[in-house]
């Protein structure tokens, strides 16, 4: 009897040595979900900063397209002005032509038509 209760006395002890050996384990397996998740942060932290970064770049992208879209408008107005300045002389050398022409030969000829 006697060796029945000390070996159950010592079965407690075993079990409950057994109880903390899972609850060890159980302690260590939630660390390591815990480093697992700090982990999936981190991972979700470095995605986020390459998309602000990758956003970033296509706004400078963005600002570069806008800048030269304005520059080819302004060169294009640019060379407008010069075509309407051509235009301009173009119609001052005409101008001056029909002065000369009014002065000579063409006043008759246009006194003739007249006539």
């Amino acid at each position: 009897m006697q060796d029945e209760g000390q070996g159950g006395g010592g079965g407690g002890g075993e079990r409950k040595r057994e109880r903390e050996k899972e609850r060890g384990r159980e302690r260590e397996r939630e660390r390591e979900r815990e480093r697992e998740r700090e982990r999936e942060r981190e991972r979700e932290r470095e995605k986020t900063g390459a998309r602000d970064r990758e956003r970033e770049r296509e706004r400078e992208r963005e600002g570069e397209r806008e800048r030269e879209r304005e520059r080819q408008e302004r060169e294009i107005e640019r060379e407008r002005e010069r075509e309407r300045e051509r235009e301009r002389e173009r119609e001052r050398e005409r101008e001056r032509e029909r002065e000369a022409m009014g002065n000579g030969s063409g006043r008759q000829g246009g006194m003739a038509v007249g006539e």
